[in-house]
């Protein structure tokens, strides 16, 4: 037991601190992009790829990434990965025009897709039982705060240096971790003795690139759609026949783990969108600076934190089922009551008092979702179930930013448009709401 405890010490900060990298990095982007379009001259239109690139190989590489740490042992490709992510963010802050910052985060997006889940699958590795709960929880706690403290962060730096440092940062903590993993981190003993679905990866990395280009891309979005469809058709096909599949389709036999994937989706849609509008309604109807924006969001972090440190009592308690449906209502009824209270009320009554509520669900629910997730996974496929939570995270905040855009882009009026956009997130918190409801069912039987 005290042989856990000390490797619970080690090996857990390097997972968190890999995973705090990737998350805190989405999020700055959110408060840096109008510095970033100064300083290299981009039009709007260019502006977007900034982030668009990221999300794309991001996305589409999410599955790949996953499974390559089954096929050919996580701790090597987590190395790997940080190396790629490292080396992306050094390129990304020394970027001096559109098409350099563009493919260097695409690059860092690369790095990303395979951080991302194979942080989860050696958590999975690493840790049994009463540990493996806790370490999840801590896992959860993590996506959500790296999300809201990127924002706060991203604000600081922009405003008191520069945005370029926010991507600096990422080198010595990526070059850290590398020879922290090197050290202290075991690999997987369970690595599976086939080969790589290269069929599989392709149609994957085309179908879920395509997909999210569908919605983030400015240019051919149907045509994107269609290719999407067609190849994420073949990819189950090929998934159903070939003998060594990239996601195996048994990870979607448990109606438990369905339910937590649908209700991550919608959640995730619902809090990067509120993220994403909040952000600009700071600075468009109060005025705020991208410093004071960042500070804005301390109302949701701090509680945030603080409920995430509850989970594991709360989830032995009442179970990851029931906290997860309780959650959700915290994170909608933060979102719309701003909707019922007005922007006229000024920032800390219509803004700052309703992100304490949404701040504590958010807190609340993203550890349980990720311990539904990867539910009765055995160990050969826990990087695939890993991939599949982390492409889930990452498609759902495309498609939910990318809905709330879409269906207000009508509204010239950005007081307007920032209520309406909050009435829709309202909706998608809803049906994440839904899922979690299906999930407890689920648990039920």
């Amino acid at each position: 037991m005290n042989q856990n405890k000390e490797k619970f010490g080690i090996v857990l900060p390097i997972i968190l601190l890999s995973y705090f990298m990737i998350l805190l990095d989405n999020s700055i982007v959110f408060t840096s992009t109008v510095k970033i379009a100064t300083d290299l001259h981009l039009n709007a239109q260019t502006l977007a790829w900034v982030s668009s690139a990221y999300t794309l190989t991001f996305g589409g590489f999410q599955l790949f990434g996953g499974r390559i740490g089954d096929v050919y042992g996580r701790k090597r490709v987590f190395l790997i990965g940080l190396l790629l992510f490292s080396f992306g963010s050094l390129m990304v802050g020394l970027s001096t025009n559109a098409p350099m910052i563009i493919s260097m985060r695409a690059f860092q997006g690369i790095g990303s897709a395979i951080l991302a889940p194979t942080t989860l699958a050696l958590l999975l590795d690493n840790y049994q039982g009463t540990m493996r709960t806790r370490a999840i929880a801590a896992y959860g706690a993590t996506a959500g705060i790296g999300a809201s403290f990127g924002m706060i962060l991203g604000g600081v730096i922009t405003s008191m240096f520069s945005w370029r440092y926010g991507f600096f940062l990422n080198v010595p903590v990526g070059l850290l971790m590398f020879f922290m993993t090197i050290c202290f981190v075991k690999d997987n003993e369970n690595k599976s003795n086939n080969s790589l679905d290269i069929i599989g990866t392709l149609l994957s990395v085309l179908g879920l690139s395509a997909f999210v280009y569908s919605i983030d891309g400015t240019s051919y979005q149907l045509l994107a759609l269609i290719a999407a469809i067609v190849a994420l058709g073949l990819f189950i096909h090929v998934e159903k026949v070939v003998e060594s599949p990239i996601m195996p389709l048994r990870l979607f036999s448990d109606r438990r783990r369905n339910s937590a994937y649908v209700s991550r989706f919608f959640f995730i849609g619902a809090a990067f969108a509120y993220f994403f509008v909040t952000t600009q309604a700071l600075q468009h109807i109060y005025g705020f600076t991208p410093l004071m924006t960042g500070l804005a969001f301390l109302p949701a972090t701090i509680p945030q934190f603080f409920s995430a440190l509850q989970v594991s009592r709360l989830s032995n308690k009442i179970g990851n089922a029931r906290l997860i449906v309780i959650a959700v209502v915290f994170v909608t009824v933060g979102i719309f009551m701003t909707v019922v209270l007005g922007l006229d009320r000024g920032y800390w009554i219509s803004i700052a008092g309703p992100m304490v509520i949404f701040g504590i669900g958010q807190g609340l629910v993203i550890s349980p979702l990720t311990v539904e997730g990867v539910a009765n996974t055995d160990p050969e496929i826990a990087g695939a179930a890993s991939g599949v939570v982390n492409t889930v995270h990452q498609i759902g905040q495309s498609v939910g930013i990318a809905t709330v855009v879409a269906l207000t882009s009508g509204v010239h009026n950005f007081s307007a448009s920032y209520i309406d956009q909050l009435i829709i997130i309202t909706l998608i918190s809803g049906l994440s709401f839904i899922a979690a409801l299906f999930l407890q069912s689920s648990r039920r039987q």
